[in-house]
């Protein structure tokens, strides 16, 4: 089986050898080639396509997709057997009529390979279809044959005397016609339908030279005749057509049975399908006829016969095409009055727009619907029908869907006939292709109702119930409006302070009260083009259009206006505002100082509002990112008015930011900080300053974070005091210290030893047991351990007083730590049970820029603790000329980094270990 298209090469060009050869050794042996090698061709073919159909029809068990492979092999069978047959009826002397043989052969094979491709898969995929390739094929080969016969009367009657070779000729013109037709007209499959087509009409052609030949033969004596050397040349034509035919026939075959494929162009059963093939032959004929008559030609009966048939068979083909047509309008008939009465009954409005949106065509919902009559419409672009604010996108989605664009949506206002605006809703195709429309399509809905209810719903949901302010959704929607129309604005994020606390004291009903005065508070303090809203709780935002100056400016009204008493029935409160204020397109990084805000900078009013950070560096962000700036200035403004009366207005610094997320990664790591071993002393000693003898150390909390790095206590123990953690965190720095001394002391070393503890820890109930216990824990003297408090953190009040009496009952020293920045007068000394007093630098340093002595002051702090029995250290030692400060005035006692520096007990120890040494 020759199945490979370089095998077949191979094959074609030893067979023109071979044929070669033959015909230069004689006609008999090239008549014997040619039969030999066209019959083995042919059965290996035909075998090879009935294998083919055998597998098609056990592979989809059906005979419908095999019956054509089945018949073009047969075809190629009787091919095979007809030439074997005629070769040696022409070679074998006692055999007569060869040609006979050759033209049942061809008059059997030629119909066989035509079914066999009308029955292939995507052909001609009903009868009809069938009929009318077979009546296109017999109208152009019938129609081509009288033409030829008018033409060539003399030779034709010749060369093809009598019945059977006229038969065979027109036979073959006309199943090559079929042949051709089918493969042009294919539905599906297109390629393996024209090389079907292509070897059957090369096949039908082959048979149709090889009877010609052996007709005009009487016996094998003719084969020596002086026209022997165009009989080779002739039959080695036909062999080698006869050769080709069934190896592309097989290839097709094989191609149609791969997956189906697409349809093509031509319609599906063929109606109106096609291309003009009758146009050529038929003008052919007709110009033939015209010519033979003006040359005085008469027709005889076999011209008379064959336009008789190529007439009949156009008229067919005709008749067949007007029923074609009726029935397709019929069906357009049909689908236009089914299309009408869809559309009649529809509450959609259609309107059908040519390519330059003119409206062509609308439906008679219009006047049901809109009150539009085909006057107002028609002829008219549709977007003049539309609202102008509206036109604008409308015509660019119309324009997307002439582009190709689906599904496609517009919205927009149209006019009625009364002159009113409905709000509509279009979907839009592009039914341009569609010949029953040929235009775009727009169906158009009212949705006014629809409308109506959604600005119904968003006045509810836009709006907060409470207050009647809008809300945070609203907010956040003007927020990403304005940085999209505007050029310049702010954001103002406003919390009430201690809000919480008036539900707990006074109850819901006044909670609700206060909130709704402070709404009108701010509805009248905010100018007529802002947007007061309530974002949730007791927060509200403002979005302004005034520049981050005057917006700061606004914020410091807001702020003194929500400090005033709410005067309520029965009940007054008294709040206060914590302010953050962003800009509207950007933040700064506060490198550059005020820019433009130092006028306001460091601004103080009734509600004790104050400072602004500098504003530089504008970056890009939404509206989300607005208000977290915003929220960050704001927490940034409590945490400086924190411990203070009134709130503070702030305006976003990148800094903030910074500090904000150090101080969230505090909040995350501190739970947990002493189990995970990241919390550490460090001690510094206090010297008396004649000798520069260590008397004491103080002991330092530090955190020391594998990522943060060392943390100071002055920003982490607030933090710790927010989560409750602050207890924790003393009493192990209280062990720890106690810890060391005990080891210090073991060693000889008398030395005393100070602990910081906040004014939360020493008012709290459990102190004066956690410091007993570690005293006694440690086996430290009592009196060596002092309990230092800061200055600014220490209450005046009684709590305090007993307090630090109960220390001194413990035998427990007590110390005022940097005295001097606080707000302890002198005269209060008196009545605190302390036992040190640890004098800030501020005290005994010279102030910038003046050459006035510091020492008169340390002077009467030192005299006055003096006859109060108080000890006083001087603490911030940096130089020489602070030690003969203290000393004239009669200090003994110093502590600073002139003396040393906190260090580790390890170093300690060594700093110690020297001065004992040197002293001792």
């Amino acid at each position: 089986m020759v199945s490979n298209p370089r095998t077949f090469w191979l094959v074609l060009v030893t067979a023109v050898a071979a044929f070669s050869a033959a015909a230069a050794a004689g006609p008999v042996l090239s008549l014997g080639a040619v039969a030999a090698g066209v019959a083995a061709g042919s059965l290996v073919h035909a075998g090879a396509l009935i294998r083919l159909a055998l597998r098609v029809h056990h592979g989809r068990g059906s005979f419908g997709p095999c019956r054509g492979a089945g018949f073009l092999g047969m075809g190629a069978l009787f091919t095979g057997v007809g030439v074997a047959a005629a070769g040696a009826a022409a070679l074998t002397p006692s055999i007569a009529a060869p040609g006979r043989v050759a033209a049942v052969t061809t008059l059997v094979a030629a119909p066989t390979f035509l079914l066999g491709l009308l029955l292939l898969p995507g052909t001609a995929p009903t009868v009809r279809a069938r009929l009318r390739r077979l009546l296109d094929g017999a109208g152009i080969g019938v129609t081509l044959c009288y033409s030829v016969w008018v033409l060539a009367t003399a030779p034709a009657a010749s060369t093809l005397a009598g019945p059977l070779p006229l038969t065979v000729a027109v036979t073959c013109c006309v199943a090559v016609s079929v042949a051709v037709v089918t493969g042009l007209r294919a539905v599906r499959h297109r390629p393996a339908a024209l090389g079907c087509a292509g070897g059957a009409a090369l096949s039908i052609v082959g048979l149709g030279v090889f009877t010609v030949l052996l007709s005009a033969l009487d016996g094998p004596g003719d084969l020596f005749g002086p026209a022997s050397g165009r009989i080779c040349a002739g039959l080695a034509a036909a062999g080698l057509a006869l050769l080709a035919g069934p190896f592309l026939i097989l290839t097709g075959a094989r191609r149609a049975d791969d997956a189906p494929s697409s349809p093509h162009a031509a319609d599906s059963d063929g109606t109106l399908a096609g291309y003009p093939l009758l146009i050529g032959p038929a003008l052919l004929a007709v110009a033939v006829s015209v010519l033979h008559l003006l040359t005085g030609g008469r027709f005889d009966r076999t011209a008379i016969g064959l336009g008789f048939a190529a007439v009949v068979a156009v008229a067919l083909r005709e008749a067949l095409a007007a029923r074609d047509i009726r029935r397709y309008a019929r069906t357009l008939a049909t689908r236009e009055a089914h299309f009408k009465t869809l559309v009649a009954g529809s509450t959609d409005v259609t309107v059908v727009l040519d390519a330059e949106l003119i409206v062509r065509w609308q439906s008679p919902a219009a006047a049901r619907q809109f009150s539009l009559s085909d006057q107002d419409v028609l002829g008219r672009p549709f977007v003049g029908l539309l609202h102008p604010a509206d036109a604008g996108p409308a015509t660019g989605a119309l324009h997307a869907v002439l582009a190709g664009e689906q599904h496609v949506l517009v919205q927009a206002r149209l006019r009625d006939g009364f002159g009113r605006w409905r709000d509509t809703e279009s979907t839009v195709s592009d039914q341009r292709a569609a010949p029953e429309v040929a235009g775009v399509v727009v169906h158009v809905r009212d949705v006014g109702d629809r409308a109506q209810l959604q600005r119904s719903l968003d006045e509810v949901t836009w709006t907060d119930e409470q207050t009647g302010l809008a809300n945070r959704r609203k907010f956040l929607a003007a927020v990403t409006e304005a940085r999209g129309t505007t050029t310049a604005g702010s954001v103002l994020l406003v919390e009430l302070d201690r809000f919480e606390s008036v539900a707990d004291l006074h109850g819901p009903t006044v909670a609700n009260a206060v909130l709704i005065e402070a709404a009108r508070r701010l509805r009248t303090a905010v100018g007529r083009d802002d947007l007061p809203a309530r974002l949730g709780g007791a927060g509200f935002g403002v979005l302004t259009g005034a520049s981050l100056v005057h917006a700061f400016a606004l914020a410091t009204r807001l702020a003194t206006a929500l400090a005033e008493p709410f005067h309520l029935p029965g009940h007054t409160v008294h709040l206060a505002a914590d302010v953050g204020v962003a800009d509207l397109f950007g933040a700064s990084d506060g490198s550059s100082g005020a820019s433009g805000l130092s006028g306001a900078s460091g601004f103080s009013g009734p509600s004790g509002l104050s400072g602004v950070s500098g504003l530089s560096g504008a970056f890009d962000l939404g509206a989300e990112g607005v208000l977290r700036h915003a929220d960050i200035a704001r927490r940034r403004a409590r945490q400086v008015a924190r411990g203070r009366e009134g709130g503070r207005v702030e305006c976003y610094d990148r800094s903030f930011e910074a500090a904000l997320v150090r101080r969230t990664d505090m909040e995350q790591q501190l739970p947990g900080i002493v189990g995970r071993g990241e919390l550490d002393l460090v001690y510094q000693p206090v010297v008396e300053l004649a000798q520069r003898r260590p008397v004491g150390v103080e002991a330092l909390l530090r955190w020391r974070h594998p990522r943060l790095g060392v943390v100071p206590p002055q920003e982490f123990l607030p933090v710790a005091e927010e989560l409750g953690l602050a207890d924790e965190l003393a009493e192990w720095a209280l062990h720890q210290a106690c810890r060391q001394l005990s080891r210090w002391r073991a060693d000889g070393r008398d030395l005393w030893m100070s602990v910081n503890a906040s004014a939360r820890q020493l008012a709290a109930a459990g102190w004066l047991a956690t410091v007993a216990t570690a005293v006694d824990t440690h086996c430290v003297p009592a009196e060596s351990l002092i309990i230092e408090v800061a200055e600014a953190s220490l209450p005046d009040d009684a709590g305090a007083v007993e307090q630090l009496a109960g220390l001194r009952a413990l035998g427990v020293r007590t110390a005022i730590d940097h005295f001097g920045t606080g707000p302890t007068a002198l005269a209060h000394l008196r009545r605190l049970p302390v036992d040190v007093l640890k004098i800030d630098q501020v005290l005994f340093s010279e102030p910038a820029g003046q050459r006035a002595p510091a020492t008169p002051i340390v002077d009467v702090v030192v005299s006055l603790a003096r006859r109060l029995g108080i000890d006083v250290i001087a603490c911030g030692l940096e130089t020489e000329s602070h030690v003969d400060v203290v000393r004239a005035a009669g200090c003994q006692l110093g502590q600073g980094y002139l003396l040393s520096r906190p260090d580790h007990a390890e170093h300690v120890e060594a700093f110690l270990e020297r001065h004992r040494t040197r002293l001792f």
